[in-house]
């Protein structure tokens, strides 16, 4: 199994993700959209899917307002 699937340590996560693992550990506790983990013992797990599907949930799309700034950005220059 490569780093890339199954369960993964934060450290491996981290460099999946490209988020810290400060940052990282910030969220397994965070009260709106907490990181799903497995704890077991003192090693935090998490599976790679399970990231995948929950940094999905934040995902941000530009809609019209976006291009109504991109526009006035770009006749400002």
């Amino acid at each position: 199994m490569t780093d890339t699937e199954g369960y993964l340590p934060l450290k491996a996560l981290a460099r999946y993700s490209g988020l810290s693992v400060r940052t990282l550990r910030s969220h397994l506790s965070d009260p709106v959209r907490p990181l799903p983990h497995y704890r077991i013992g003192g090693k935090v797990l998490v599976r790679r899917s399970d990231y995948d599907a929950w940094a999905a949930a934040f995902r941000v799309e530009s809609g019209a307002l976006g291009r109504v700034v991109d526009d006035v950005m770009e006749g400002l220059q």
